[in-house]
């Protein structure tokens, strides 16, 4: 290692020249990519959309990636960027692809023909856990009430959520409930287009609980419109330290809508390497730390096989549990 000796007023030179230029000259140092470009394969101001440009802004921020640049491609289900990127492969070689769990949900059912397997897997990098929650009001404050409710009465004790059947509100429901000891099949489950929607429905007791995003349900809770009766994560999240995990009630689930980055196909492994090393160094950058707070996302870091091996099991879980419910 070479080190350097300054004489006095170097050592000052240095020090104004650091104040003077900010953040930019130190930045500098560390760059680790001149450009990303962005895929992604939905429209603006969704989760794709607000995970990728979050991600940019941080690494740019940050000084770890000179410039970003975005590109929506919704169509699909998502499919119509996937297939964009296989088929565009060798010209896509500055592109990092966004995705979460329905690139795993919707090859299963075959929205599209391709699946995580048919790109390079770059890295995971933010999650969502799911929750359980009931209105402010209900007289179930735990899972345990919860079962209860559910064996006094299987009919009236729905859970509602955002998305279709076979959907991941549905699937987060039935993965609880049969980690519970019941039968996924006998979970009542209903359908709301819009979080207002569900809202009403469990103030007004036509669901019991509602099946919802974790930071969806943190801003609900914060606002005083429900409890948090479980949550998917293995251990207690900050933002939320009160709400119980379904583990710590006896319910041996976990869940994570993840959030992650993936290349073309045969992704030269220098290029790999470099993507995985400006993720890594993100996590410790306080503009990072600016966007991630700001949306309410948990840092869930996988890089490359420790990727592939949260999907595979993810993959398993989900495919079993659409079999049994009859979404396969």
């Amino acid at each position: 290692m070479t080190t350097l000796k300054l004489g006095r007023r170097a050592l000052i030179g240095a020090a104004v020249a650091a104040l003077s230029f900010g953040a930019p000259a130190m930045a500098d140092g560390h760059k680790v990519l001149d450009s990303i470009h962005f895929l992604i394969p939905g429209g603006a101001g969704g989760g794709w959309d607000g995970t990728a440009r979050g991600t940019g802004e941080a690494l740019t921020g940050a000084g770890l990636v000179g410039t970003a640049s975005y590109e929506n491609m919704s169509g699909g289900g998502g499919g119509k960027a996937i297939g964009y990127l296989i088929e565009n492969a060798e010209s896509n070689h500055g592109t990092l692809m966004v995705n979460s769990t329905p690139i795993v949900i919707r090859s299963l059912t075959g929205v599209f023909p391709h699946n995580f397997r048919d790109l390079t897997l770059v890295a995971g990098t933010i999650g969502d856990y799911a929750a359980i929650v009931v209105g402010k009001d209900s007289p179930i404050n735990s899972m345990a009430d919860l079962l209860a409710a559910y064996d006094a009465d299987p009919s009236a004790t729905a859970i509602g959520g955002g998305s279709v059947p076979g959907g991941m509100d549905h699937l987060v429901a039935a993965m609880v409930m049969e980690a519970a000891g019941k039968d996924a099949l006998g979970v009542k489950y209903i359908p709301y287009d819009a979080g207002g929607k569900a809202m009403a429905a469990l103030l007004s007791g036509e669901i019991a609980a509602l099946s919802t995003g974790f930071s969806e349900a943190v801003d609900l809770a914060k606002a005083g419109e429900v409890k948090i009766i479980g949550v998917t994560a293995d251990e207690r999240v900050a933002a939320a330290a009160d709400a119980m995990t379904m583990k710590e009630q006896g319910i041996d689930t976990s869940f994570v809508n993840w959030r992650g980055f993936f290349g073309a196909p045969d992704l030269p492994a220098d290029k790999v390497a470099m993507y995985q090393d400006a993720l890594a160094k993100m996590y410790d950058t306080p503009e990072w730390e600016a966007v991630r707070a700001r949306n309410g996302w948990v840092n869930i870091h996988n890089s490359g096989d420790d990727f592939r091996t949260f999907l595979e099991g993810q993959e398993k879980v989900i495919g079993d549990l659409m079999k049994k419910l009859g979404f396969l």
